[in-house]
């Protein structure tokens, strides 16, 4: 459901662009009207009339699909999928929307099969890939992290595989991707709800897992990675700064000096945008201000409000850093194994 109002949300803001003040709506834009305010009845009404004058027209045909969908009428939104799905033009969307469809009736099988065409014919899709990922983890299938890690892999600016992967990391042994992702997703969706419970997670992950055991390598003799095994040896060396426990001043102080010998031994080796950006937010003076973000209310929501407060205008400068850049992982930095 989600997926469909993120997808409802992208449509509508298209239509209101499309939409000038003193120009009559059209079909599409008046249907979509009806489906913000939930009369699913009019736009399917709507809908079913201009697929009859244009016939191919795709958006209308999705729109149709999906406020089937919306209105639970699962047996006319499974036979306009398919319809969609057969269609040479069919995009990434129409599969989104179909998979919906699939698993609402949980009809399974047939997803399978939709989402493996679907990538066959859209292999750099990080949307599919994410949602094929989520359907077969619904299903206790495992591999459903080998979809997600070729989603980040293929289509590294897509958010939804990152959040999947890192919880599915926060559940295993592993102890540098569930950070490493949670906080690349955080910083893509840095509003969401999401969002917010990922910071919970990253805290938990940095007590309990990495510096769990005095050697941070225990466990891990299996990694293949070279970047996650750098990671851990840089982060090895912090080791003696843990006197007073994991908090936010701590992770401060520990990732402040992770930095500064990272740049020194790796950064050449392992170019990386979540290091770049964390460098960049050190040298403007705002990386205390930025952990803050990202730890304190997790750890003290009252201590972390006070510290805005007292801190007013690192805080101010961070949200105004946040507010000017858009942040992106770049194609060429996976370094999974």
């Amino acid at each position: 459901m989600k997926l469909f109002f993120a997808l409802f949300t992208a449509l509508t803001l298209s239509t209101a662009v499309i939409a000038q003040p003193g120009t009559e709506k059209t079909p599409l834009e008046t249907a979509r009207g009806f489906m913000r305010t939930g009369d699913f009845d009019n736009a399917i009404l709507i809908l079913k009339r201009a697929i009859q004058s244009d016939p191919n027209n795709i958006d209308i045909q999705k729109d149709l699909v999906m406020s089937y969908y919306y209105k639970r009428d699962y047996a006319n939104a499974l036979e306009g999928a398919k319809a969609l799905l057969d269609r040479d033009d069919a995009d990434v969307v129409s599969y989104q929307i179909g998979g919906n469809v699939y698993k609402a009736l949980e009809q399974v099988k047939e997803a399978d099969k939709m989402y493996r065409k679907g990538l066959k014919k859209f292999p750099q899709s990080g949307p599919l890939y994410s949602e094929y990922g989520e359907m077969l983890w619904s299903s206790k299938n495992y591999s459903a992290i080998d979809y997600w890690e070729k989603g980040i892999q293929v289509d590294p600016s897509y958010s939804g595989n990152y959040y999947n992967a890192a919880l599915y990391y926060f559940y295993t042994k592993e102890k540098v991707w569930n950070l490493i992702y949670g906080e690349i997703f955080v910083n893509m969706e840095s509003l969401s709800t999401r969002g917010t419970a990922m910071k919970e997670l990253l805290l938990k992950g940095y007590k309990e897992k990495l510096f769990e055991d005095i050697d941070l390598m225990k466990g891990q003799e299996k990694n293949k990675s070279d970047f996650a095994r750098a990671f851990l040896a840089t982060m090895a060396k912090q080791n003696l700064m843990l006197s007073k426990g994991v908090n936010v001043e701590t992770l401060t102080a520990i990732r402040t000096k992770f930095l500064l010998e990272w740049y020194k031994e790796n950064a050449a080796k392992f170019p990386f945008r979540l290091f770049d950006e964390q460098r960049l937010l050190l040298r403007e003076g705002l990386f205390e201000a930025y952990n803050q973000w990202l730890f304190g209310a997790a750890e003290n929501l009252a201590a972390y409000d006070s510290w805005t407060k007292t801190h007013a205008e690192q805080y101010e400068k961070l949200d105004k850093f946040f507010r000017n850049r858009v942040f992106k992982m770049p194609a060429g930095q996976y370094y999974q194994k």
